[in-house]
């Protein structure tokens, strides 16, 4: 394959041209390295390098000016908007750059298009004062203030125009225009010969400019055009072209160089529909792994990345095999895992907080960048902050209070969660100590933390750009002001990679593989939205009137695309073409008009792929553990403290979660209650029954004492709110509604007793939250003692019948606590757990000998207080009809315990092991 920069060398040697004295103008830099290559490979003698610039550079250098940042032009022109305008209220900096940066963009297409400034400007007054509001009689403030501002737009432009070319400062378009005036004692005072070489898309200022520079020199340009694109008048690869041959008065009388036939030359062209950026990036570490294997070098290989964004998963999909490799684009800083934290304190600090949400600490204090630096004598400070704050359901979170938490780290908590106060310098110097902690911290062990050093410069070098911004200019009037700068500059920013930019494979972005040609060439993200990139109006330029004026449009900007999207096929002998199979309106959608045209253009056979992972089908097993003498020790340890009634009911729902549970001791993680669980709930509300009735055991129930009561649960709620949920936030929200309805439950609770009473009810307190531990079940077949413990919410007296009552939150029925078949009672949870755990209360005070038969047992619940008290009930079958038994017998009991020992003998038995259940239905 002969590389158009080949051609044009060969072309320029043919003329018996002296390389050395030429001065080369290309599209990019990037181009001309692979020229200085090029000429040092096609001369076979000593030569001293000739200029050569990119287009602009080499504008830059006619027009005198030197090309400011675009953040730093912001600046500028916030000083002529104040300078300006006369309103009462102007707008802040914050404000002003959201629409000044589209006006920059406006003026900068205008000056490099050369457009009579007045006259747009004047023109498009015009238009919204023609369109919205000239007819209106009484205009409001607001009307007046907007037509103010377009009117005073050629104002602006003057004054700010005026300011900069005084400095000798300039935007691209400036530069340009200014260019373009230079351009005629530019040719006086150089008369080196000029090779301009690769352009497609030229602007009116560098059309211009070439043009002059061709007509009164002896000037060459070289074009790279095929005549599949050239000779079709709607191939939009050949757009430019086609107008700069038609309309360039040079061309009259100078041939157009070239015109050239590769693109119908054979080629391998593969389209591969995959899904998603990931399996893009995977599918092309796959073709260059097979790539590597025909060609060791991968030399004349490139991976063109339609989507930058793309470069990370690319680079770490590329196989071990490539150990040479050369990235043109640099590494988006916005990409670092430092970028991260300082979003996470901007985001912190951007509202001036009293105190902050616990997620956003927790994020801060976990982060790669910030948690080294809590550790102390080998313990992690940050770790332990974290478990007080979910330990304590800390929702909202002060700086004073962090530093109570952890004295020690006072200074680095200090960088990190003191007030920035809606102050920018307090900001940016706090941000820039924590990155000069930070690079101590990482300089101990230096050669570990080289690339986290290097990130931790370049952060260096933005906040200290910030901070000279905000120290010229002042401007930053809030936390928010300063974000957005931040985020500006932190987009242009990259961190550069090493690398040998001529060996080995190539990586780079579109617009960077201009002038340049490879045997082998893979393009991702070949979809609409991406490439091209479709239609967009970040403009305050109607469409109509860009048209009017010859400034591009999105058919133009179109057209770009389609030049560098076909020019990479040219050469090209191996082409893969790789879009995203799922459509994303934001990022791209369907594949790209780009693939349709190649189909129907019928020059090639693209060959279409349709690649997918290969997923393979992972049957989901329920997990099983085995019986080991281990596990049945741990067991018997259990057994001989006390299975609770919760434990053997959990044993039922679940054996793996009982195994966890108690035999693991795996308790669920501890995280922060930001709303009052129904576990909390429940918490609260028997503890507060318990202070209410704990002092009347062994008393009857009278209306004083259930009057006294109601008088006290607000308060005994709020006391066990406060223990329970330690230091959580009841004072608004769902919260606060948990706390009410707390109240509630114990209120209509009361009121319902209250209503026994005065109905001549006798209701005598027996126990309360009684505790019974170690009740020895006698399983004979077992050689070592099981006992059963737990606690019983209340056990009293109604009109003379004993009754065991277990408090529920939740809403439970009758029915739940019924029972019917006894073989069912352990191994069907959810139609028997709870008339289990009721046998279970009763059984244990009946076998400690505390009560005697017969009994009732059951449950109250909050949700169902109608439904009085749930008595367990025993249903026998006597005839067609069963007959309904809420007495608690000698037999029920002994039903009770032989289903019991039948679970606990299950439990030991090392014939089944612990099988989990699916209980997702």
């Amino acid at each position: 394959m002969t590389t158009f920069i080949e051609e044009v060398i060969t072309n320029l040697q043919e003329k018996g041209l002296d390389l050395s004295e030429l001065k080369f103008i290309l599209p990019s830099k990037r181009a001309g390295t692979f020229l200085k290559h090029q000429l040092s490979r096609s001369t076979k003698q000593t030569m001293f390098a000739p200029e050569i610039l990119s287009i602009e550079d080499f504008v830059e250098s006619i027009s005198g000016l030197k090309t400011v940042s675009n953040t730093e032009l912001l600046f500028q022109f916030y000083n002529t908007y104040i300078t300006l305008n006369t309103t009462e209220n102007p707008d802040s900096f914050e404000v002003f750059s959201k629409w000044a940066q589209i006006l920059l963009q406006d003026f900068n297409e205008i000056d490099r298009y050369l457009i009579p400034q007045q006259k747009i400007f004047e023109y498009l007054a015009a238009i919204q004062e023609t369109n919205h509001w000239s007819v209106a009689e009484d205009k409001t403030d607001f009307i007046i203030n907007y037509l103010a501002f377009w009117n005073k737009l050629h104002e602006y432009y003057t004054h700010f125009t005026t300011h900069l070319l005084t400095n000798n400062l300039g935007y691209q378009g400036l530069v340009y225009r200014q260019a373009n005036v230079n351009v005629k004692t530019y040719v006086e005072q150089h008369k080196v010969q000029h090779v301009f070489l690769g352009f497609n898309a030229l602007n009116t200022a560098e059309e211009s400019i070439i043009q002059y520079i061709l007509e009164e020199t002896d000037a060459l340009i070289y074009w790279d055009i095929d005549k599949t694109f050239y000779e079709n008048p709607i191939h939009d690869a050949g757009l430019f072209t086609r107008q700069h041959a038609k309309n360039w008065k040079y061309f009259n009388t100078h041939p157009f160089n070239w015109i050239t036939e590769n693109y119908t030359k054979e080629k391998s062209i593969n389209i591969i529909g995959v899904p998603k950026n990931v399996g893009q990036a995977k599918y092309i570490g796959g073709i260059l792994k097979d790539l590597k294997k025909q060609n060791s070098t991968l030399e004349n290989t490139a991976v063109v990345l339609g989507n930058e964004d793309l470069l990370l998963p690319v680079l770490n999909s590329i196989p071990d095999t490539v150990n040479a490799l050369n990235v043109t684009m640099g590494f988006p800083l916005k990409s670092i895992p430092l970028a991260s934290l300082f979003e996470s304190l901007f985001h912190l600090h951007k509202n001036k907080p009293q105190s902050f949400y616990y997620k956003d600490v927790i994020s801060i204090l976990s982060h790669q960048f910030v948690r080294p630096l809590f550790v102390l004598e080998g313990d992690d400070f940050a770790t332990n902050l974290i478990e007080r704050i979910q330990t304590n359901n800390i929702v909202f979170i002060s700086y004073k209070h962090l530093v109570d938490l952890c004295e020690p780290f006072k200074d680095v908590l200090s960088l990190l969660f003191d007030s920035w106060g809606n102050n920018a310098t307090k900001a940016l110097k706090q941000s820039r100590d924590y990155i000069y902690v930070l690079k101590e911290h990482l300089s101990i062990n230096k050669d570990e933390h080289i690339l986290s050093l290097e990130y931790t410069y370049r952060f260096h070098e933005l906040f200290n750009e910030l901070d000279r911004l905000n120290t010229t200019y002042n401007f930053f009037q809030s936390i928010s002001a300063l974000h957005q700068v931040y985020k500006e500059l932190l987009s242009s920013e990259t961190l550069d990679f090493q690398g040998e930019p001529l060996q080995g494979l190539q990586i780079m972005g579109m617009l960077e593989s201009r002038v340049l040609d490879f045997e082998t060439v893979i393009i991702s993200s070949v979809n609409e939205g991406v490439l091209p990139a479709g239609k967009s109006n970040n403009s305050f330029i109607p469409l109509d009137v860009k048209l009017e004026n010859g400034l591009p449009t999105f058919k133009e900007k179109d057209a770009v695309y389609t030049y560098h999207f076909y020019r990479l096929l040219q050469r090209a002998k191996n082409v893969y073409i790789i879009y995203n199979t799922e459509v994303d309106a934001l990022k791209g959608g369907e594949k790209s008009r780009f693939l349709t045209q190649l189909e129907l253009e019928k020059i090639h056979k693209p060959k279409y792929i349709m690649a997918a992972p290969v997923v393979n089908l992972v049957e989901q097993k329920l997990k099983t553990v085995p019986k080991t003498s281990l596990v049945v020790d741990r067991l018997k340890e259990i057994a001989k403290y006390g299975f609770s009634p919760s434990s053997l009911t959990n044993y039922v729902r679940n054996p793996i979660d009982f195994y966890y549970q108690k035999v693991l001791k795996i308790q669920e993680y501890d995280e922060v209650e930001e709303t009052v669980a129904a576990n909390t709930l429940g918490t609260v509300v028997h503890n507060t029954l318990e202070d209410f009735y704990k002092p009347l055991i062994k008393k009857q129930l009278t209306e004083a004492h259930l009057t006294e009561m109601k008088s006290k649960i607000s308060s005994t709620v709020l006391h066990h709110f406060k223990l329970t949920y330690n230091d959580g936030d009841i004072s608004t929200g769902k919260n606060l509604i948990s706390f009410e309805i707390a109240k509630r439950y114990v209120s209509n609770f009361i009121n319902s007793e209250l209503k026994e009473v005065k109905a001549g009810r006798i209701i005598k307190i027996i126990a309360i939250e009684a505790d019974f531990e170690r009740v020895k079940i006698n399983i004979p077949e077992l050689d070592f003692p099981v006992t059963i413990g737990g606690k019983v919410d209340r056990v009293d007296e109604y009109d003379g019948t004993t009754r065991i009552i277990d408090y529920k939150t939740g809403k439970v029925e009758q029915s739940q606590v019924e029972i019917i078949d006894w073989d069912e009672l352990t191994t069907d949870y959810k139609k028997y757990s709870k008339p289990f755990q009721i046998l279970c209360y009763a059984y244990m005070m009946l076998s400690d000998g505390k009560l005697k038969f017969p009994l009732e047992a059951g449950i109250i619940s909050f949700k169902n207080l109608n439904g009085g008290f749930l008595k367990f009930t025993k249903k026998v079958k006597t005839g067609p009809k069963a007959t309904k038994i809420t007495a608690i017998d000698k037999e029920t009991i002994q039903l009770f315990e032989e289903q019991l020992k039948v679970l606990v003998l299950d439990i030991f038995n090392t014939e089944n092991d612990f099988e989990e259940k699916d209980v997702s239905h």
